[in-house]
């Protein structure tokens, strides 16, 4: 592996951990040549899952997408990076065993989990996903989760 600041060839791995549910491996590795420390992840290669895109055009999945959709949403509420990464992890083994899959299910399934992880965050990702014109969208957002939820937690 080489260092990303000096460009040596040349490292230990000080720390190994699992993360994602054990799909992932994070490393710290130390270069013995600047002295710098980097992490290093390694995951499972996974089958090119082709998504589908609403103009039919077909594109390899990338979960750096995924991701990066989920952080927006999840933006200044109280999930911590590392359920992220659970969420894209978990939505990846969904749709792992396709071959493709269109954006469509990939919005749904993406929804559903965050529905679980943040009530808020679910709503902020339906409003761009289902591209919300009005305020009345939002209500039928909030009046679905709050119809799904039993009378005493209601807040």
């Amino acid at each position: 592996m080489k260092c990303p600041f000096c460009r040596a060839d040349n490292d230990r791995v000080v720390e190994t951990r699992t993360s994602e549910d054990g799909f992932v491996i994070r490393r710290r590795r130390s270069c013995l040549t600047c002295g710098k420390r980097f992490t290093t992840y390694e995951r499972i290669e996974a089958v090119n899952v082709r998504v589908i895109k609403r103009d039919g055009s077909r594109v390899p999945f990338d979960r750096n997408k995924v991701r990066e959709g989920v952080e927006r949403a999840c933006w200044k509420r109280p999930v911590r990076d590392s359920q992220i990464s659970e969420l894209v992890a978990e939505l990846e083994t969904r749709i792992e065993g396709d071959l493709e899959v269109s954006t469509q299910e990939i919005g749904e399934m993406t929804m559903q989990l965050l529905r679980r992880l943040d009530e808020v965050a679910y709503v902020r990702f339906a409003s761009v996903y289902h591209k919300f014109d009005t305020i009345k969208d939002f209500r039928n957002a909030i009046s679905n989760i709050l119809a799904d939820r039993p009378m005493d937690s209601e807040q």
